[in-house]
C-alpha cells in the first residue's frame, strides 16, 4: 500500500478513508495498515494524524481498530458519554491548530452506559453526577420523540457535542468556517461493528 500524505487530506477524503476502513471492519477483512516496525520509526520525529476521534472510553470502542487504521492515522481522544469539557476541548484545539487534522468525529456508540444513567435518572456515587449533567441535555432534548430514547439520546449527545466544537471560537469555529475542518457525529453499533454517520 502506498504511503499517504495525511495532510493533504480534505476533510470528505478523510470521511471516506474511515468509511472504507470501517466497512473492512464490518466484514472481518480488515488490513491492518501501517503497524509494523518500520511505521513505528516513521513517527519517532512526529505525527500527522489525519483525523481526530473523540470517543467513549468504552472497551468495546476502539477507532484504531473499527476504522482499521494504523499507528499515526487517529488522534483519538476517549472519555465516558464522549463529552466536552475544557481540557477535551484543548487536545481537540491542539490536534486542528498544530497537527491540522481536516475531520473531526464526535463518536457515540449503541448501548452507553454513560448515556443511559442520564436516561435512567436515578442517584449514581462519587463525580458521576458530573458526568451525567453534562449529558442530560441530550436525553432532555429526545424525552418526548418517541422511538428508542436511549439510541435517540446517544444521537442527539454526539450532534450536541458536535455542533458545539463547530461553534468554538476561536480555533475551531475559524477553521471550519475556513472550509479546512470537517466535524461530524457518528455512532458505532455493537452487535455489527457499523458506524453511522449522522450528519455528513
Amino acid at each position: 500500500m502506498a504511503t499517504i500524505n495525511q495532510q493533504q487530506l480534505t476533510g470528505d477524503e478523510a470521511l471516506t478513508r474511515l468509511t472504507d476502513g470501517n466497512a473492512r471492519y464490518v466484514q472481518a477483512q480488515m488490513e491492518h495498515p501501517r503497524r509494523g516496525i518500520e511505521r513505528r520509526q516513521e513517527l519517532v520525529g512526529g505525527q500527522s494524524p489525519f483525523a481526530l476521534v473523540l470517543g467513549c472510553a468504552d472497551s468495546r470502542v476502539s477507532p484504531t481498530v473499527l476504522f482499521d487504521q494504523g499507528l499515526g492515522d487517529l488522534f483519538v481522544i476517549r472519555v465516558a458519554g464522549n463529552v466536552l469539557d475544557t481540557t477535551v476541548l484543548a487536545s481537540i484545539e491542539y490536534a486542528a491548530a498544530f497537527l491540522a487534522v481536516p475531520l473531526i468525529v464526535v463518536l457515540g456508540h449503541s448501548n452507553c452506559g454513560a448515556v443511559g444513567a442520564a436516561v435512567a435518572g436515578k442517584p449514581v456515587p462519587g463525580h458521576l453526577p458530573d458526568l451525567v449533567s453534562i449529558i442530560q441535555p441530550a436525553v432532555d432534548q429526545v424525552q418526548d420523540g418517541g422511538g428508542d430514547i436511549l439510541n435517540n439520546a446517544i444521537q442527539a449527545n454526539a450532534r450536541r457535542v458536535a455542533d458545539e466544537l463547530a461553534a468554538s471560537q476561536p480555533v475551531l469555529a475559524d477553521l471550519v468556517q475556513a472550509g479546512t475542518l470537517k466535524i461530524v457525529a457518528a455512532e458505532y453499533y455493537l452487535d455489527d461493528g457499523r458506524v453511522e454517520w449522522l450528519d455528513k
